[in-house]
């Protein structure tokens, strides 16, 4: 099936099978690595992407779904002059990351938490992360990153 939608705000079309995830379509046929696959099965998060202006796990949703959609993944989030974006440089700035496998999908519903939820408490900020998943850090960092990418944003 040809899929058409645009990705990172460029047009984009890929010709899968029915039954293509779209993380598959995103890695394998337009070559957007970032968006990992950690579980493939809507669990951890590592997959994470904006469609439409919300977060979704793209081990979850059919690439025939994005029909027409406005997807957003990692690659697309810094500036076109590569500046990082408030919460890719929170990331940075707080540690927020140590192997670095979850970080897309986190950064990506970090962002998605902050514009839904722009005065949300530390342990909001938890409760809406709960569905990504980090081996690694023990969440500390995380959440003070989600802070100050917060605090960011809502100046930007």
């Amino acid at each position: 099936m040809q899929v058409q939608f645009t990705v990172n705000g460029r047009a984009a079309r890929v010709d899968v099978p029915p039954n293509t995830l779209l993380v598959h379509a995103l890695r394998e046929h337009l070559l957007l690595t970032g968006t990992h696959v950690g579980c493939d099965t809507s669990q951890c998060g590592a997959c994470t992407v904006i469609v439409n202006g919300r977060a979704v796990k793209s081990c979850a949703m059919l690439a025939v779904q994005a029909q027409g959609a406005e997807v957003q993944t990692i690659e697309g989030l810094a500036a076109p002059d590569g500046t990082m974006h408030p919460m890719q440089a929170a990331f940075k700035e707080c540690h927020g990351l140590q192997c670095g496998f979850c970080t897309p999908g986190m950064v990506m519903s970090a962002v998605d938490l902050c514009k839904n939820h722009p005065h949300a408490s530390e342990g909001e900020i938890r409760e809406l992360l709960e569905g990504n998943i980090c081996r690694c850090t023990g969440y500390q960092n995380i959440v003070r990153a989600v802070q100050v990418g917060q605090k960011a944003m809502a100046s930007a």
